[in-house]
């Protein structure tokens, strides 16, 4: 790997504008925070993922860039000191990272290598949250406090009607009961390699929590344009679900109907290829520190 040196000017201007993008995506979810109020779509990435609003705010340059003229004390222990001409520069402490977080690697980088490896399924219509309805006690639906665009007995009804694939097995897991015989596959956590395909909407949403785990050893405008993705994806789950969030600003994309679908379908499509970008640039990023790996670490 060739080591990029910036000046002061040069990753000052990146973090800062880092900074002020992450501030536009955050700050509602901070003010419905102090304000005690939770929102069932705009908060889902703050509460799902574990990731504090703090930690996406915090601009990494990523691997094998050099920050001229940085304090090593104020970045942490994941970044060292290095000489370069004319005095020292911060980088991320490469070698460190893999040998802690090799296995963690090799696990992402399997994943993303085998999801971009197949063809995409664009025929779930969103059936997921409907599933995690389904013939459910209303006291117990997740997001019980909204109102739901249908009956419970015609939501049952629907989703009888339907062929359930979801092959995700973070959306699987949240099924009900009564849906999980439903679904065509049986997606698990030790064989999630074995099902992710990149249509899947939440397959493209975890692109977010991939990038974080590999911080500081990607960059953080990656970090975010992942955070975007997921966001925007977050949008399209809950219109096309079963809820009736119309109050929010969220009219609903109506699945139950061939309109819905194909309204849906050309979505998904936009989002899946969104998410092939984010994935190759995912990637890519490993390859280029894996570099500095030695032969075990990322086998």
């Amino acid at each position: 790997m060739t080591d990029t040196v910036l000046d002061r000017v040069s990753w000052t201007r990146r973090r800062d504008a880092h900074a002020a993008r992450v501030d536009q995506l955050v700050d509602g979810h901070l003010e419905r925070r102090r304000r005690g109020e939770a929102h069932p779509v705009a908060d889902f990435l703050f509460t799902y993922y574990a990731y504090r609003p703090a930690q996406l705010r915090r601009w990494h340059p990523g691997a094998g860039v050099l920050l001229a003229g940085a304090d090593p004390a104020s970045w942490g222990r994941d970044y060292r000191a290095v000489p370069v001409t004319g005095g020292t520069a911060v980088t991320v402490d490469t070698a460190g990272l893999l040998a802690r977080r090799g296995e963690l690697i090799a696990r992402v980088r399997d994943l993303l290598v085998r999801t971009a490896g197949r063809p995409g399924h664009f025929g779930c219509f969103g059936l997921h949250e409907w599933a995690m309805v389904y013939r459910q006690p209303a006291a117990e639906v997740r997001h019980h406090r909204w109102p739901l665009r249908m009956s419970p007995a015609d939501i049952a009804a629907f989703v009888d009607s339907q062929r359930i694939r979801c092959s995700h097995f973070d959306a699987y897991r949240f099924f009900t009961p009564a849906a999980r015989p439903l679904n065509l596959l049986t997606p698990q956590r030790s064989t999630q390699a074995d099902f992710e395909q990149p249509g899947c909407l939440h397959a493209n949403m975890d692109l977010y929590r991939y990038a974080f785990q590999l911080s500081p050893l990607v960059d953080g405008e990656l970090v975010v344009d992942c955070f975007e993705l997921a966001r925007d994806i977050r949008d399209l789950d809950m219109r096309a679900s079963p809820y009736d969030l119309r109050e929010l600003g969220y009219p609903p994309v109506r699945i139950e109907t061939a309109q819905g679908r194909t309204a849906y379908v050309t979505a998904q499509r936009e989002f899946a290829a969104r998410a092939a970008v984010l994935r190759e640039r995912l990637v890519e990023r490993i390859a280029r520190f894996a570099e500095f790996a030695t032969p075990n670490q990322l086998s």
